[in-house]
């Protein structure tokens, strides 16, 4: 029997970019083929995701998109893999009968056992294989990368304990559960050994790392192992929960060489009343305090955050309170979502839910603020030599083609680019650059001449 093929539609956040590249990495190993063009593959697969209403929607566009193929090829199956599978895997079942089979957070290991069992078996429901997700957080080697070879995701666990009456992800992504120190230290290795220089760390709460194995919190001694490694030279921290960052986790980002003075730390509101329905352990003194320690203690400190609008019961006095902060905090970074119902947290609940029109008002006043702080920190940049790490390549407007890469204050996909000229660097290079001008929310620079 020849290779099976498979074309794979990879949608969400970094975390579940890592789950695609697991499973593809085994399946590959197992004999199977990756393609990019669906109409060669044997399996449309879409792993999917299920954050908040839009990732939903998305989610399942691009089902019924590869259920399109399918209807010109019956032939082909149709899989759907993810956070949405996970959640909703009788409503898929049910409402697409077209899909083949359902599989979910935990069945990844059993990938190419259940797609080779879709062309043996003549039954026309639907294979579901979702349970609950309580795996182990392993190490997750061998993967099939999607990121360019210079930059990776370094997962260092899965699942979250956090109480945010918002929040679905614990329901469907699990427990709190870390990897070892020596599974992500030997997952690091085989990154840098395939070509990466950045690492990136994700998980849905980075400040909890090894509180499982027995009540410490170890992402510092983490950092300090990860630091140590030949051929590193960034080491980024995403999605970092402000109650738990400690002073000793500020003094390794501030201390540790290749830990670059990057902090996304998500706090999603400011004033007291609307954390508090939200579950949030930590108010606004505690917040305006933590800023002030880190920045103090990490020169050149960039910070990442997000904020939730709209959220059930927010008054326009909170609204404004919100405004305010992004004005006087000056987060670099900050990106912001409305609130949307999430089926079976306890947010939905709540009385005081804000009208749709009104809670897209607050995040383009909001986003307009952050605008104002964003492009004056851009504009003080100008002038400034910065280390510049070689994405690729592009057009500008009149297809002049230009490199674009990213200091340390630019983490891959979600923050703005640097441009410069073509030709003077590859990518996966680094060089030294002098910021020439601010092009709103990027900027332009020229290569330093070596002295």
């Amino acid at each position: 029997m020849r290779p099976l093929t498979v074309h794979l539609v990879s949608l969400g956040c970094p975390k579940n970019l890592v789950d695609s590249e697991v499973f593809l990495g085994d399946i590959l190993a197992k004999g199977f083929r990756i393609t990019p063009t669906p109409e060669l593959a044997d399996v449309l697969m879409v792993n999917t995701c299920a954050f908040i209403d839009s990732a939903k929607a998305e989610s399942i566009d691009t089902i019924l998109e590869l259920c399109a193929v399918k209807a010109e090829h019956p032939e082909k199956k149709v899989v759907v893999a993810g956070c949405l599978a996970q959640r909703y895997s009788a409503q898929i079942a049910a409402e697409i009968p077209e899909v083949d089979a359902i599989i979910g957070l935990s069945e990844y290991g059993r990938m190419a056992e259940i797609l080779r069992s879709l062309f043996r078996s003549r039954s026309e429901l639907p294979h579901v294989a979702v349970n609950p997700p309580v795996h182990p957080a392993y190490s997750e080697g061998s993967r099939l990368r999607l990121t360019p070879p210079h930059s990776a995701y370094l997962r260092i666990s899965e699942g979250c304990d956090n109480p945010c009456t918002f929040c679905a992800i614990p329901s469907f992504r699990g427990r709190f559960r870390s990897k070892t120190i020596e599974a992500v230290v030997a997952e690091a290795e085989e990154l840098v050994s395939s070509g990466a220089t950045e690492l990136n760390l994700i998980s849905q709460d980075l400040t909890s790392y090894g509180f499982d194995f027995g009540g410490a919190y170890l992402l510092a001694a983490l950092l300090e192992r990860l630091n140590a490694l030949s051929g590193v030279r960034w080491i980024r921290l995403l999605y970092t929960y402000p109650y738990k960052f400690s002073d000793e986790m500020i003094g390794a980002v501030a201390d540790l060489d290749r830990v670059v003075k990057y902090i996304d730390m998500p706090i999603q509101h400011i004033h007291d009343r609307v954390l508090r329905r939200m579950g949030r352990r930590m108010g606004e003194a505690g917040t305006r305090a933590l800023f002030e320690r880190m920045r103090a203690r990490i020169p050149g400190l960039v910070l990442r955050t997000t904020f939730i609008v709209g959220f059930p019961g927010e008054t326009e006095e909170e609204f404004q309170a919100l405004v305010d902060f992004v004005g006087e905090a000056r987060i670099e970074r900050a990106g912001v979502f409305t609130y949307s119902d999430e089926d079976g947290t306890p947010a939905v609940k709540l009385d005081g839910k804000i009208p749709g029109k009104i809670a897209e008002e607050r995040r383009e006043r909001i986003m307009l603020a952050q605008q104002e702080v964003a492009f004056r920190w851009n504009a003080e940049r100008v002038g400034s030599e910065v280390d510049v790490l070689v994405d690729g390549a592009d057009a500008d407007q009149s297809g002049r083609r230009r490199l674009y890469g990213r200091s340390y204050a630019e983490a891959p996909e979600i923050d703005s680019r640097i441009y410069l000229p073509d030709a003077c660097a590859p990518p996966g290079a680094y060089l030294r650059a002098r910021v020439t001008a601010a092009a709103g929310y990027d900027l332009v620079a020229e290569p330093t001449p070596l002295s």
